[in-house]
C-alpha cells in the first residue's frame, strides 16, 4: 500500500542544495553509470528529510559537465556548431534533473511512498552591469596547452591559469531573482518533491522592452538556493557538502569545528575572510542571507550526517539567534 502525502496538512518547506559529490565523486570520469550510482545514493540521503515530512526543493551543482560539454564542443568544432554557455547549463540542468528525478522515483517506490517528482529548467535573473562581467574569474571548460590559449585569447576569449595550464573564464554574477519561483514553490507545497536552479539556473538579463535574454555566464548554485529559499518562503536551507561541518583554521593544528552560529556570527566570519572565496566563503554568505531575509534555520553538513544533524547530533546550525 502506497503512502500518498497528505496535501492538506501544513508542512515545513526545506530548500536542500546538493555538491558535486551528487553525480560524481573524485577520480571519476563523467560517466552515465556514475552519475546514476551516486544520483541513487544521495536519494537514499533524502529520505531522511521526506521521513519527517517536509516538502522539498532541490538545488544541485553541475561544473563537471559543463567542463565535458565544452571539452565536446572543443573536439567537434570544426564539424558541430557550438552551443553558448546558457544553453549549456540549460542542457545539463534537463538531464541531470532527469537522472536525479528518477532515481529518487525508484527510492520512493522502493519505500511505498507516492510523491511525484518533478524537474524545472530554471531561469535566472542577474544585473548586466554586475561587475562581474567586467571582470571574468570563474574558471570553465578544459585546460589548453599555450598555444590553444593563444589562439582562444585572439577570439575574445578571457583566460586563467592555474597549475593545469590555461582556462577560459566566464563572469558569475550574484543572482537576483529566480523567474520561475512561483512554479517552484506551488509545486513543493503540493507535496512534489522540485529539482530546480541547477548549476545556479540559466543566467538572464532583462532587455529594455522587457524581454529576458541568456548571457554566457555561471551563477554561484549556492547564492541562487539562498535567492530562491526566500522567495518560496523555505523555513530551512541544508547546504550538503564534503566535510561533517564547518571548521576555523581548517586543516590546522588548532582546527575547530562549529555547532551553531547566529546570522551575527556568521556574518562576522565572512567578513572577515575566515571561509575561502572559492569553497565555504560562498555556502555561509548563502545561509547568512537567508536567514537576514526571514529564513528560519540553515545547516552545512555532508550527506553521511545529514540524518543525524537533523536531530541536532552533528553538521554546523544556523539560527537567527541563540
Amino acid at each position: 500500500m502506497l503512502q500518498t502525502a497528505d496535501m492538506s496538512a501544513s508542512r515545513p518547506l526545506a530548500v536542500v542544495a546538493l555538491g558535486g559529490h551528487a553525480f560524481m565523486r573524485r577520480g571519476e570520469r563523467c560517466k552515465i553509470e556514475d552519475h546514476q550510482r551516486n544520483a541513487a545514493e544521495i536519494s537514499s540521503v533524502l529520505m531522511a528529510l521526506v521521513n519527517r515530512n517536509y516538502d522539498l526543493v532541490i538545488t544541485h551543482g553541475n561544473g563537471p559537465q559543463v567542463g565535458h560539454l565544452l571539452l565536446q564542443a572543443e573536439l567537434c568544432r570544426d564539424t558541430a556548431p557550438s552551443m553558448p554557455l546558457d544553453v549549456l547549463v540549460a542542457d545539463t540542468e534537463g538531464w541531470l534533473g532527469y537522472i536525479l528525478q528518477q532515481a529518487l522515483l525508484n527510492e520512493l517506490r522502493r519505500r511505498h511512498v507516492e510523491r511525484h517528482v518533478v524537474t524545472v529548467v530554471t531561469q535566472v535573473l542577474v544585473d548586466p552591469s554586475d561587475e562581474a562581467f567586467l571582470r571574468p574569474t570563474k574558471p570553465v571548460g578544459p585546460f589548453l596547452s599555450e598555444e590553444e590559449a593563444a589562439h582562444r585569447k585572439n577570439l575574445g576569449w578571457h583566460l586563467v591559469q592555474e597549475p593545469g595550464g590555461w582556462r577560459r573564464a566566464v563572469p558569475s554574477p550574484r543572482p537576483l531573482h529566480v523567474v520561475q519561483w512561483r512554479t517552484i514553490g506551488d509545486s513543493a507545497r503540493q507535496g512534489h518533491i522540485v529539482i530546480s536552479a541547477g548549476g545556479g539556473g540559466v543566467p538572464m538579463v532583462k532587455e529594455d522592452n522587457g524581454d529576458y535574454r541568456g548571457v554566457e555566464a555561471v551563477v554561484d548554485k549556492d547564492l541562487t538556493s539562498s535567492v530562491l529559499a526566500v522567495s518560496i518562503g523555505a523555513e530551512l536551507l541544508i547546504i550538503l557538502t564534503d566535510v561533517p561541518q564547518l571548521y576555523l583554521n581548517y586543516g590546522q593544528p588548532d582546527q575547530r569545528g562549529l555547532d551553531a552560529l547566529t546570522v551575527h556570527e556568521a556574518q562576522r566570519l565572512v567578513a572577515e575572510r575566515h571561509f575561502a572565496p572559492g569553497s565555504m566563503g560562498p555556502k555561509v554568505e548563502a545561509i547568512e542571507r537567508f536567514l537576514r531575509a526571514g529564513g528560519r534555520r540553515g545547516l552545512i553538513t555532508d550527506p553521511a550526517t545529514l540524518g543525524a544533524a537533523l536531530e541536532g547530533r552533528g553538521g554546523t546550525h544556523f539560527v537567527g539567534r541563540l
